[in-house]
């Protein structure tokens, strides 16, 4: 069966001294300090290790065919958003990452997707950048963080970017990054553990009690790790749009609950009840395989979650690739 992996993280083998350049910190390096493995470095500080796959087109490509996994999704590391930096440094930090993706996407076309970053602290740069990515690089949509520094994703400056993504069909994934509360969360791993499922149902909930996707019923949206917290606090979502509409209703008077069939999210939850309950709430038209791959937080044999269900064949099917074909808005055969 086509396996087709939507959640996959990947970064280019060099990376360069950005704080040099622009004359500040805050940015990501890449340490090679032994053969096949590197240590991403922020201001001189160790943020994450990363294996020779996390650059490695080949690498990858070996372990994909050792786990039946036919086709990646590429995107960024999240942490290398960079929304935090000046507009023009942010998009020509955007732009070399574009550029290397969509290299190892011409190189592989049968194995690699691509999915763009944008400098969205600057939104008129980001729709630039957005173009440039479907139109020029090839790649099939654009993943983003889950805020934009002081702004949630309905604020109105992030609209443009929104429709321009719809005008063009691209595919959004929007991945938690500098999660809320996160200095309260030091301890435990907690940032990832609590703050990362809450982080995606915020991005949730903004995009629809603020009606961009109401005002925008073509955009094509994923979120990463099961849609975090949202499917299984609906109800209480819900709740609150009914008692209090006043305070939620009040930018879009459509049910939160009705968007359960109109996003799509990845089957990365790791349980098999909560996997379960997605199916049961949005269709398996909703839900697509997805790994965190190369990260040891994601799902380390890709597909055994769906497969420990024992799903029908053309449920498994969905999960497998025709959810994420179609959120790509790609055939299948194209990867025959």
């Amino acid at each position: 069966m086509l396996t087709v992996d939507i959640h996959t993280h990947i970064l280019p083998r060099e990376l360069p001294r950005w704080a040099d350049r622009f004359g500040y910190g805050g940015f990501v390096e890449l340490a090679h300090d032994r053969p096949g493995c590197a240590r991403m470095m922020i201001d001189g500080r160790s943020f994450r290790e990363v294996g020779e796959n996390c650059w490695s087109a080949a690498r990858r490509v070996e372990e994909c065919d050792a786990a039946g996994v036919r086709v990646q999704v590429l995107s960024t590391v999240p942490v290398m958003f960079s929304y935090w930096s000046r507009p023009e440094h942010g998009h020509e930090v955007a732009r070399f990452l574009n550029d290397d993706i969509a290299e190892t996407v011409r190189k592989h076309r049968k194995r690699f997707v691509g999915l763009g970053t944008l400098p969205l602290q600057a939104p008129d740069l980001a729709v630039r950048e957005l173009d440039r990515c479907v139109r020029e690089l090839g790649l099939r949509g654009v993943q983003i963080g889950s805020h934009v520094n002081d702004w949630n994703l309905n604020a109105e400056a992030l609209f443009p970017v929104f429709r321009r993504a719809a005008e063009l069909g691209a595919a959004v994934f929007v991945h938690p990054w500098d999660m809320l509360g996160q200095k309260e969360l030091q301890q435990y791993w907690m940032q990832w553990l609590v703050g990362m499922p809450a982080e995606t149902t915020r991005a949730i909930v903004s995009l629809i009690f603020g009606g961009v996707l109401e005002k925008l019923p073509g955009l094509r949206v994923a979120f990463a790790h099961g849609g975090g917290s949202f499917p299984a606090t609906i109800g209480r979502i819900e709740q609150g749009f009914r008692c209090r509409p006043d305070l939620c209703a009040i930018d879009n008077a459509v049910n939160p609950r009705d968007y359960l069939r109109r996003i799509t999210v990845d089957a990365l939850v790791h349980d098999p009840l909560a996997l379960q309950l997605l199916l049961d709430q949005m269709g398996s038209d909703r839900v697509a395989l997805g790994t965190d791959y190369p990260f040891p937080l994601g799902e380390e044999r890709p597909g055994a979650l769906i497969r420990s269900l024992r799903l029908p064949r053309p449920v498994e099917e969905d999960l497998f690739f025709r959810t994420a074909c179609t959120w790509l808005g790609v055939a299948p055969e194209q990867f025959e």
